[in-house]
């Protein structure tokens, strides 16, 4: 599935891409959530960042490696900002952000089950995109676009179909999604009246 992207963002993934191919990095980089939500929508987004996922470094790892590219073209550099996990606010993974092209991007590698354990978070064990999607908060904030391939990646097989028919649900079972984040279940009630679900 193709999505109109504006010519800021097709700047954005030109550079990120560019990083990739320049260092031999072999990521994967995919645009995650909202982002992808709301353009498959087409609805005009009050989002303030595009979140990035990476298939095999830490968001860390890939803004250093995006900063030193920037370096090498003689490109301005960008403050780098670093999110700790923080397991009390249901927070699992240290997440980078900076400013690029005027938009707020965060860098964080993909989700492995049990990213919410403390030692496999401290492991870097990384998730596949599919397993990822599947330990999101809902279907249709599970899907993903491709920005190698500028496509739409829906690894659920439920993310596309709960849109189209304006559902709002789990990737897993509510129980499994509730109990590695109880606020989610606000987070539903909150698209569901927004989205008119």
């Amino acid at each position: 599935m193709d999505i109109p992207i504006t010519e800021t963002e097709e700047q954005l993934f030109t550079l990120l891409t560019d990083v990739v191919t320049h260092y031999n990095l072999g990521s994967t980089l995919r645009v995650a959530g909202g982002w992808v939500r709301d353009k498959i929508l087409k609805r005009h987004s009050h989002l303030v960042d595009i979140d990035i996922t990476i298939d095999n470094m830490t968001g860390k790892e890939f803004t250093d490696n995006l900063q030193a590219f920037l370096l090498l073209r003689n490109e301005p550099l960008h403050k780098v900002g670093i999110i700790g996990a923080n397991e009390s606010l249901s927070k699992h993974l240290e997440t980078a952000t900076l400013k690029l092209f005027g938009l707020w991007i965060d860098f964080v590698n993909l989700r492995a089950p049990d990213y919410t354990s403390t030692e496999k978070a401290l492991k870097k064990q990384f998730g596949t995109p599919k397993e990822d999607a599947s330990l999101r908060d809902l279907t249709i904030n599970s899907l993903f676009y491709n920005i190698h391939s500028r496509q739409v990646e829906d690894f659920t097989e439920m993310g596309v179909e709960d849109l189209e028919k304006r559902r709002i649900r789990t990737p897993l079972s509510p129980n499994k999604t509730l109990e590695d984040d109880p606020l989610r279940a606000l987070r539903a009630i909150r698209f569901a009246g927004q989205l008119n679900f």
